[in-house]
């Protein structure tokens, strides 16, 4: 508190005191923030949208409190309870839900059994995750090798003059992005109607939309008078987009249009000039990504980028011929990796699965390990 990181609230009147072994249920079910169960390792504090109890039944252990919950969770069954668009569960409902009591030797065999079997999956997906990882660093090298070194491993090759490019084929060139396109920013209305309206179909692209990949839709969408209200760009196809601000989990993230669409303040656009590949510039951004945080300046917390910083950004060119090839070549690597990427995620949700199911079939007496 004495030298605060990360989010950190303006007062913590509504907080609560957690002690270590204090159950924690989230007392909410909306979508933006996912229920949360279990017991806390620490002695700390936790916003109001929790409650927190101390186990003070002897006849209940802390681990097979802990699994019993998840296997409630994982199929809603605290639902009926729900109020309100939080999808809210009442105090007095929860305290009043009656749970299943072992006797002590089942509950800690319960408990054994279910660490034991959940720690093996947990390791299996542990590998898979870090499967994805090598993958996601396998493609960034990529992008990285093709847009700095070109694809031919015996070209001639050259100090760019920039310390942080290094060296480039002899023949390329180092431009400044301003003279390589156009910069742009968008607006928010006062009023957006929003996407139900039927008059609402243009994109309205926010940095939750940019996740470095082609944008073809978006969560809101907005008119044509509204557009016109705020004085939104209607951008085109294969426009690039860099999301100036956001904190990190937003900062710097990129997009590239797959449809026309308009954009909001925190997002810049690039339309790039006739001699300059759209689809390459969007490649080289993202080969560069880990030296935004040299390019942001902030009078906040969070790191910023402005339309002057990016157009002062340096880019390597080669040729027109080259930037399509070059560009084709890593959608092709690419596409092949998300192959692989989707295989692993698709194992991953399957021993997720499978964790619950076990969960589920313990608690329950389903499967008897007593």
């Amino acid at each position: 508190m004495e030298n605060p990181e990360g989010k950190f609230p303006a007062s913590f009147v509504t907080y609560q005191k957690v002690q270590q072994n204090d159950f924690i249920f989230c007392n909410f079910d909306n979508e933006e923030t996912p229920r949360a169960v279990g017991i806390s390792p620490y002695d700390g504090m936790i916003t109001g949208a929790y409650d927190v109890f101390n186990r003070k039944n002897s006849k209940l252990t802390d681990r097979f409190l802990t699994y019993y919950f998840l296997y409630i969770d994982d199929a809603k069954r605290l639902k009926p309870y729900y109020k309100g668009l939080r999808k809210t569960v009442p105090f007095d409902s929860f305290m009043a839900y009656k749970i299943p009591v072992p006797t002590l030797d089942e509950q800690e065999a319960i408990a054994t059994y279910l660490d034991e079997a959940t720690s093996k999956i947990d390791a299996a997906i542990a590998q898979q995750q870090r499967m994805i990882e090598l993958l996601n660093e396998r493609k960034q090298i990529i992008i990285n090798n093709a847009v700095t070194k070109g694809l031919d491993p015996n070209v001639k090759m050259k100090d760019s003059g920039v310390e942080w490019i290094g060296e480039i084929p002899e023949h390329w060139k180092v431009r400044k992005l301003k003279y390589c396109s156009k910069t742009n920013s968008g607006s928010t209305p006062k009023t957006i109607l929003g996407k139900e309206n039927p008059l609402s179909n243009i994109k309205w692209v926010r940095t939750t939309d940019l996740a470095n990949s082609k944008v073809y839709d978006t969560t809101e969408c907005l008119s044509l008078t509204e557009i016109k209200s705020a004085s939104c760009p209607l951008l085109p196809k294969d426009t690039v987009l860099i999301s100036m601000y956001g904190g990190m989990g937003s900062f710097g993230k990129l997009g590239i249009l797959g449809v026309e669409a308009t954009i909001n303040q925190a997002i810049c656009s690039i339309n790039c000039y006739q001699n300059i590949f759209p689809q390459y510039v969007f490649y080289y951004l993202q080969s560069i990504h880990p030296i935004w945080m040299k390019f942001a300046a902030s009078t906040r917390k969070d790191p910023n980028l402005n339309q002057d910083t990016i157009k002062n950004i340096f880019i390597v060119l080669p040729t027109l011929k080259e930037q399509v090839e070059i560009a084709d070549f890593i959608d092709k690597k690419i596409d092949e990796i998300k192959e692989t990427l989707d295989c692993v995620t698709n194992q991953i949700t399957l021993l997720q699965e499978r964790k619950q199911i076990i969960i589920n079939d313990v608690v329950t007496g389903k499967v008897k390990v007593v």
